[in-house]
């Protein structure tokens, strides 16, 4: 028995190492590729990129910590400062997360909504306020379970490792004091709270937000190709106008592809989560690295997609490429020349 333990344990490792590190490295240097791009040109120095940037510096605290999530739904044997540290960390940086993500869209969606409003808005006012807003409340509200609010002096935990929903670490005891859980961190009233009071109501305000743009997007590109017409004087749909619909279409599907690609898998993950939490059935630990890192991953590259998706932050480092390239390729002329 201690050998097929030993054996589940090294297969889980291998897969938890084999599906984030690949991912953790390419978000953390997409990220880095972007917040260059922000910093190195002067033109992006405002508050609406600074507020990206925040959420860059969140996404890229994801990414680094990406490794360690799969870990919290595993049993360990750690103390009980170290158990809190291995769960509450690795939550704050997603809460951090997912606030600047809302207040991105949020700041953005006001531009397009509001935008004689959009200079006065209390976030330009007072930039500091506005990320403090950000990162405070997730650090606080992920601190409770240091704070007091956990399981750890609860049920009888001796049977924690023997009696677990995934697959024990083959340093796992039955020692109470040692065998660190996600259970013992978090009680269930918390885990509902952040899921249905934070989490998806963050999710379902971001959704509503694009959808209203596109809402907008769709009622001005109306007005336009009336516009149009009024000015062409024709009753059919010019090239122009067919060019317009068409770009919105690509946008329309753009967003929808990003919101079925990047929340959908971490929706089905939480929910899952939750699932399994309220029938008290074993899972395997296959089944919740790969949900898990999925999830989490699909969920940080929002922020690249968005970034990536512009030009400006982008350009710096399509420069140094280029610049090699060119390098490469006079070397090459040269190391040809010299051989014939």
């Amino acid at each position: 028995m201690a050998c097929n333990d030993s054996r589940a344990l090294l297969s889980g490792e291998q897969l938890i190492y084999v599906i984030t590190v690949p991912l953790s490295t390419s978000i953390i240097l997409a990220n880095l590729v972007i917040i260059l791009g922000i910093a190195w040109n002067r033109q992006l120095h405002n508050t609406t990129n600074y507020f990206f940037l925040s959420l860059l510096v969140a996404d890229l605290c994801t990414g680094m910590a990406l490794p360690f999530i799969p870990w919290m739904g595993l049993n360990r044997e750690l103390s009980f400062s170290s158990c809190l540290l291995a769960h509450v960390f690795p939550n704050f940086l997603f809460l951090a997360f997912l606030f600047n993500l809302v207040m991105v869209h949020y700041e953005r969606y006001i531009c397009i909504v509001s935008p004689l409003h959009y200079s006065s808005l209390w976030m330009h006012r007072s930039f500091p306020l506005a990320l403090l807003v950000v990162w405070a409340p997730p650090l606080l509200f992920a601190s409770l379970p240091a704070f007091g609010w956990n399981n750890w002096t609860g049920p009888d935990w001796n049977s924690c490792c023997a009696d677990s929903r995934v697959t024990p670490l083959r340093n796992c005891s039955t020692n109470g004091t040692t065998c660190c859980s996600y259970r013992r961190v978090f009680p269930n009233a918390f885990i509902y709270l952040e899921v249905y009071g934070l989490v998806l109501p963050a999710i379902l305000t971001v959704a509503g937000m694009m959808g209203r743009v596109l809402w907008i997007t769709r009622g001005q590109l109306k007005d336009i190709c009336r516009l149009h017409r009024s000015v062409e004087r024709g009753s059919h749909a010019s090239d122009r106008e067919q060019r317009l619909n068409l770009r919105y279409a690509r946008c329309v599907l753009a967003v929808s592809l990003t919101f079925l690609t990047c929340w959908v898998p971490y929706i089905i993950y939480m929910h899952v989560c939750v699932a399994f939490l309220l029938s008290e059935t074993k899972w395997s630990s296959t089944t919740h690295i790969v949900l898990s890192c999925t999830g989490i991953g699909s969920m940080a590259v929002v922020p690249l997609v968005l970034g990536l998706a512009n030009r400006q932050y982008t350009e710096p480092a399509y420069k140094v490429l280029q610049k090699l390239r060119d390098r490469w390729r006079r070397r090459m002329q040269e190391s040809e020349e010299i051989a014939l």
